[in-house]
């Protein structure tokens, strides 16, 4: 029950941050370049333009840069698109997880909640302090550093590291 209250405080401080968050704009795009070269090359751009809600955990041009696999360094070339396509897949969900969401999610589930991704492999999402911490199948974790951004039928959360699939693809 502790660790409940908890949990709901850190939510209630966590939402206070949330709710002065901005709708998400051009300006706002330009820690994301690489995290959108990546949907636009994997065509996954034409899936979130379709009708419908998705939520996307986008990582940050820095979040790519701590990539230091001989693999990822080449991820964005023509050889990998099956590659980028599930690691870009694997960060988005299928309908509207706010910050909010993320929270009662992570109240019902005692601590932790699990979100499947469009690719079909799940993504953990836990609490450290008030920092919602997504792990990955491989045990890789990210923090949510901007939540709550929005566009016509996407939320958008900022992480700071990028989150991998357990298969690599295809």
């Amino acid at each position: 029950m502790r660790a409940l209250t908890r949990i709901l405080f850190t939510g209630t401080a966590l939402l206070t941050t949330v709710l002065n968050a901005q709708s998400l704009q051009n300006e706002d795009l330009k820690d994301l370049q690489i995290f959108r070269e990546a949907v636009s090359l994997t065509e996954l751009d034409k899936m979130l333009e379709n009708k419908g809600a998705f939520t996307v955990f986008a990582p940050t041009d820095n979040a790519f840069g701590k990539l230091c696999t001989p693999e990822s360094e080449n991820l964005l070339g023509p050889d990998n698109r099956e590659h980028l396509r599930a690691v870009v897949a694997y960060h988005i969900v299928a309908g509207e997880l706010t910050a909010s969401r993320i929270l009662k999610a992570l109240c019902q589930g005692k601590g932790s909640a699990s979100f499947t991704t469009v690719l079909g492999e799940p993504l953990l999402a836990t609490l450290d302090g008030t920092d919602i911490i997504l792990t990955d199948c491989l045990g890789n974790q990210a923090r949510i550093i901007r939540a709550d951004s929005e566009t016509d039928n996407l939320v958008y959360h900022e992480i700071d590291t990028v989150v991998l699939p357990a298969t690599p693809g295809p």
